[in-house]
């Protein structure tokens, strides 16, 4: 289903999510203090506007409540992301996401209503502190402070043409696998019990870290 976003910020995160948006084939709408920013997602954004989000007038003549979705991507004004946050949930916004600095800020976003509180720079740094200390985890995505969706790749050879249900797999690691690459173009999603696992299958879980640490591990023996 086609909704609608407004995006205010169009900073490295605010602009790749507009890109990322249009591409799925959604309304966006693009605000931006800065002209030149603005000028530069004329020709990517659904509508892009020169604004400015701290003017509750200006939020207001731009529709701001009539859309489905609400992206608080202002980068450095710690001020300004908490006030936009509070106008657009004052307004009745259905959904808002934002952009937190910090631990602090991501508190004061959620006080004051954010739907969800995101941290691109301390997500990207931890998915990239674990693929530099693992030789077979190819991504890390934090859900939550204690679970994440990861993906492993297959070098042990005691998991080499076996199935699920032989190795016991969820109730030796207390994970579940939601899909399995296989090659360049094979995915299987939900794999059941009876799926057998080959070597280099990159396999998608999800569940606890400790156990994904665990299921890491014990690829490299």
């Amino acid at each position: 289903m086609r909704k609608s976003f407004a995006i205010i910020g169009l900073g490295r995160f605010g602009g790749s999510v507009c890109r990322e948006l249009i591409k799925s084939d959604q309304e966006v709408l693009a605000i931006d203090s800065c002209e030149d920013r603005v000028n530069e997602y004329m020709n990517v954004a659904t509508h892009a506007v020169v604004a400015n989000a701290q003017d509750e007038a200006t939020l207001r003549s731009l529709g701001l409540r009539n859309f489905d979705h609400v992206i608080v991507a202002i980068g450095e004004d710690i001020q300004a992301s908490i006030l936009v946050t509070l106008m657009a949930k004052e307004m009745g916004v259905p959904r808002i996401t934002a952009k937190a600095q910090n631990e602090y800020h991501a508190r004061v976003l959620d006080k004051v209503g954010a739907d969800t509180v995101v941290h691109p720079e301390r997500d990207m740094g931890i998915r990239l502190g674990h693929k530099l200390t693992s030789n077979n985890m190819l991504d890390f995505i934090e859900l939550s402070e204690d679970y994440s969706l990861a993906e492993v790749i297959v070098t042990n050879k005691k998991f080499y043409n076996r199935t699920i249900e032989e190795i016991n797999f969820r109730q030796h690691f207390h994970l579940t696998i939601v899909a399995i690459r296989r090659g360049k173009n094979e995915l299987i999603v939900s794999p059941p019990a009876n799926q057998m696992i080959l070597e280099n299958d990159i396999l998608l879980v999800v569940g606890h870290n400790d156990n994904v640490d665990y299921l890491d591990d014990k690829m490299n023996r």
